[in-house]
């Protein structure tokens, strides 16, 4: 896929962020794309880009453990 456009976006951080420029990402929902960047590079840094499905099953695979380490 590649990137879309994000000009425009509401990027979202988590409320667990500090604004003490710890290691955060931030997410935006965008005309269909789900868009993940670096919250200390914006606009110099890459933009990840995935479609719904792809960060659902992300996000269920966070909350079921899938990624935690042993």
């Amino acid at each position: 896929m590649n990137t879309p456009d994000f000009t425009g976006a509401t990027w979202r951080k988590s409320t667990f962020s500090g604004d003490n420029g710890g290691q955060c990402v931030e997410v935006a929902f965008h005309q269909g794309v789900v868009g993940l960047r670096d919250s200390k590079a914006k606009g110099k840094g890459p933009i990840l880009a995935f479609t719904p499905q792809e960060w659902d099953a992300f996000v269920n695979g966070v909350v079921s453990g899938e990624f935690t380490q042993p």
